[in-house]
Formats: C-alpha cells, structure tokens, sequence
C-alpha cells in the first residue's frame, strides 16, 4: 500500500466516524455500561435524572454474574455491610461500585467537616455552648481543646443549667455533623420517655449542647453541674458504611483526668443498626441501673457478671 492509498483509507475512516450522530452513539454506550453494571434497568431518556446512587442498598446488590451459590452469597451479605459481590469490569471495579465509594467517602467528609444546624439546637430548646475552638481546623487539629472550655462558657452553664442532677444531658457535634441530625430529634423524646419507667427525668431546657465537642468535655462538665450522672451523645467518625452513626457515653460523676474505662458506652446509633428510639429506651435502662448501683464503665460490668 502506497502512501496516498493509506492516506485515502485514513480519510474514509474519519469520515465515517465524524458522520456518525455523536448522542446517538453517546445512547449506546451508556447503555452498554449500565447493562453491563446492572445499575439501571430502566431505559432512561435524554435529559433525565439518574437515580440517587446511595440508596442502593449494599446488603442486596449482587452483581456477580453466574454465581455458584447465589443465595448463600446473599444470605452472607444480609449479616454486614461490608461490599461484597460487588465483581468487577476487566481488571478494575465496576462503575457502579466506584461511583458509590466515592458518594460514601464524600458523604463521609462533609459529616466531618459541616457543622450542625444551627436551628437544631434552638429548636430543640438546648443550652449551645462551644469549647475553647475556634474553627473546625483547630477542633481537628486539637483534640485537646475540644475537651475544655473557656471561663465564660463556664459561667453560662452555671447561670442556665440546674445545679446537681441526677442526669445531665449533653448533645455534642463530635466528627459528624450528620449523625447528630439524624438522631437527636428521636433519641431525645425516646430516653425522657424511657426514664418515666423508672421515675427519672431531665428537663430539655437543662441539655447541653456542645459545639466542637470531644467526648472528654463531659468530665468537665460533671463537674460544673455535680450531676450524679452525665450522658454524652455524640457524632463518631464516619466512614464508608455510614456517616450517621452516633454514640452515647455515660459516666457515674465523672472528673476530668478520670480513666476512659469509667464510661459506659452504647454505639452504632443510626438507622442501619440501633435505631435512635431502640437506642433511647436501652440508654434510660442504663442510667437507671447506673444510678442505682453508682458505677460505670468496668465497674459496671463487672457488677453485672
């Protein structure tokens, strides 16, 4: 083949491809990938929304083809979260498993780096209070300071809170934002409600609300309040099965410097494990038996066995 024969045959395959209508071929290949990622079934026109990728439920997508035991696979699955039999395109993950990771870790870093609602706090009628950060940089960078607070936040807790509860509440941000929204509505009403069953109760207008919060923050405030016991409910770190699980740490008059085996935790609060009202009944059973035995952490569970 002579040069000007190869560069007709160039040119009759440019032509060929820039006649083409480019949105018609654009239609067959996303075609092709959602098939091949079992990500949409229906036929999606010009324009479109797609659906909302992380309402997938991982637990039940299965996308292995051919699979030797589908439903011991599946059954597997229903125990964990964990992203299995999510197969793959060539050496690489399929599209749809990428496109959720990266929906989960950007779900996972605004519950970290977003603050809560302001109107959260006001509406449910929380005592707001900040520790000696002042940004969300230095709250990350300085644990330290998230476990204190200034002499004027002091003073505020004194003037607004009742002076040596039985029960103190405390509703701290933590490292998600998300989980704290997500819950506190429901978890709040569920442990008034449960402490009725044992004759206890706190008043909404006496729980502290926390901005910048570490969880060490509530041995200082034990001792601000001398409540008998202190219950912090507070945003954990998410990660990429959830960015709303929230936990509770309870402590029998804590102080600050006290050993973290004192507290008394209930976690994975979020609608994918314990629910917040299932939460909030089992959180008011603890306190009851904490007071009534004044001991947390090891010390209780050791009492129990």
């Amino acid at each position: 083949m002579n040069e000007q024969e190869l560069k007709s045959m160039i040119e009759n395959i440019l032509t060929d491809m820039t006649s083409k209508d480019p949105q018609a071929s654009a239609k067959t290949n996303l075609s092709k990938n959602d098939n091949a990622d079992n990500t949409n079934n229906d036929n999606k026109e010009s324009g479109e929304v797609l659906d909302d990728i992380t309402q997938i439920d991982l637990k039940k997508q299965f996308l292995v083809p051919h699979p030797h035991d589908k439903e011991g696979y599946l059954k597997m699955k229903s125990f964990t979260p964990a992203r299995l039999g999510m197969w793959r395109a060539g050496c690489r993950y399929k599209t749809a498993s990428v496109l959720r990771f990266r929906a989960d870790h950007a779900a996972a870093q605004d519950a970290v780096f977003s603050d809560v609602d302001e109107e959260l706090p006001k509406k449910m009628g929380f005592l707001e209070t900040q520790t000696t950060c002042q940004s969300k940089d230095e709250y990350l960078t300085r644990p330290d300071h998230g476990r204190q607070f200034s002499d004027e936040m002091i003073k505020k807790i004194k003037d607004n809170v009742t002076a040596n509860p039985k029960i103190q509440l405390v509703v701290g941000d933590g490292l998600s934002s998300a989980a704290i929204e997500a819950n506190v509505p429901d978890i709040i009403p569920a442990i008034q409600q449960g402490l009725r069953t044992y004759n206890l109760s706190f008043e909404t207008k006496d729980v502290i609300f926390v901005k910048y919060a570490r969880v060490g923050i509530e041995d200082q405030i034990g001792e601000i309040t001398g409540a008998d016991v202190v219950c912090m409910l507070v945003g954990e770190r998410p990660g990429l099965v959830t960015a709303k699980s929230m936990s509770a740490y309870i402590a029998y008059k804590p102080t600050v410097g006290m050993p973290e085996v004192n507290r008394t935790v209930v976690s994975n609060i979020h609608d994918g494990g314990m629910a917040a009202v299932e939460a909030g009944a089992y959180i008011a059973e603890l306190l009851d038996k904490i007071l009534r035995l004044k001991k947390s952490g090891i010390d209780l569970k050791t009492s129990e066995n």
